[in-house]
């Protein structure tokens, strides 16, 4: 199939494109969501090498399979089971990659035969304050594409794809498998920046003042971090054996978009682990930030028990039988040189023990 020799690569869009920080206030999940019964949809982009064409439904599957030089992108939205089998027919693929997109619940990996490349990758999104995983299942073969999802994430609409298909399908369903798993990938920055500001805060917070909340909201990001790096991490090694095995169904010259790709997770999945070991590091500080508390509460409670026992032993010294005539003022006056003296030495000893910041 003749290739263009233009072409550029995209990018990281901007962590302004990112999803609402005030998301992670919340309680935040990690809900995976199957491919198959939702809204279900099946687009088809062609490129028979002379004119460009898109239509939606089963028509004329088979036929357009079995056409040599016929570059092909099956989209499948929330697909029915019917529709997975017409599709696992037509383009002769294994029983089990079709179980595994019925079944969905997959981790993130690759699996490489003759005839097909299987790829499982997830979407990253926060909702209604909940973290979402959106499975993509990618099947690569002689000719074609088939990328089957959940209807919550749109194909069409991805960075590369927004404009059109026709530009990027005349390269080949490898470059289409490139364009689609670059955006995927990108789409992980503005989501870990916002992970990363979260810490932030939370760090801040800790200094500040130290609340269960806060201990809260640090486990809950300690729990979104391993939950996102069990996500990510797999990814790598997705896109180690694509840069670095012979495979048939991928052209040479598309092997440096995908070690472009490779560039960005090694970036991504070291600042996961940064920030897991931020977010540790951030438990340490508050920990030891609710120790001092406690140790200065000690203090100022010892400080103030000074003070009430040197009252106390004075006060039983010369007993309480003396109050009656001190009230009516009969009281001589050795007994007001007592009482004044011991408000002094509590005042002095205040005074000392908060110059030493006791109290």
């Amino acid at each position: 199939m003749d290739r263009p020799t233009t072409g550029t690569l995209r990018s990281r869009r901007s962590p302004s494109d990112g999803p609402n920080p005030d998301a992670l206030d919340g309680p935040v999940t990690i809900v995976r969501r199957g491919a198959v019964g939702i809204d279900a949809r099946f687009r088809v982009a062609c490129w028979d090498g002379q004119a460009y064409s898109e239509w939606d439904g089963v028509e004329e599957l088979a036929e357009k399979v079995a056409t040599p030089g016929v570059a092909l992108w099956f989209d499948l939205s929330g697909p029915t089971p019917d529709q997975v089998a017409v599709v696992t027919e037509a383009l002769n693929l294994h029983p089990l990659v079709a179980e595994d997109i019925l079944e969905g619940n997959q981790r993130a990996k690759i699996e490489v035969t003759n005839e097909h490349i299987h790829i499982v990758l997830f979407v990253l999104r926060y909702g209604d304050r909940e973290l979402t995983a959106t499975e993509v299942d990618i099947v690569l073969g002689e000719g074609f594409l088939l990328t089957v999802h959940g209807a919550e994430w749109d194909a069409w609409s991805t960075n590369h794809v927004r404009d059109g298909a026709e530009a990027i399908l005349r390269r080949g369903p490898d470059h289409m498998l490139w364009a689609l798993v670059d955006t995927i990938v990108d789409d992980y920055f503005p989501f870990i920046d916002r992970l990363g500001d979260a810490i932030d805060d939370l760090q801040d917070r800790v200094i500040d003042h130290a609340t269960p909340e806060t201990l809260e909201s640090l486990f809950r990001l300690k729990r979104d971090l391993v939950q996102i790096r069990r996500a990510v991490a797999p990814i790598r090694e997705i896109f180690n054996q694509l840069t670095n095995r012979e495979l048939s169904l991928i052209d040479a010259d598309e092997i440096l978009y995908f070690r472009d790709v490779y560039d960005h997770l090694i970036r991504l999945t070291d600042e996961v682990d940064n920030y897991r070991e931020l977010v540790s590091g951030t438990l340490d500080v508050y920990l030891s930030t609710v120790n001092n508390n406690l140790s200065l509460i000690m203090k100022r409670l010892t400080g103030v028990t000074v003070i009430l026992a040197g009252i106390g032993a004075i006060g039983g010294l010369f007993g309480m039988s003396e109050a009656g005539a001190a009230l009516s003022g009969t009281e001589a006056r050795g007994f007001w040189l007592v009482v004044a003296f011991t408000i002094g030495a509590a005042f002095a000893i205040a005074w000392w023990l908060h110059r030493i910041d006791w109290i």
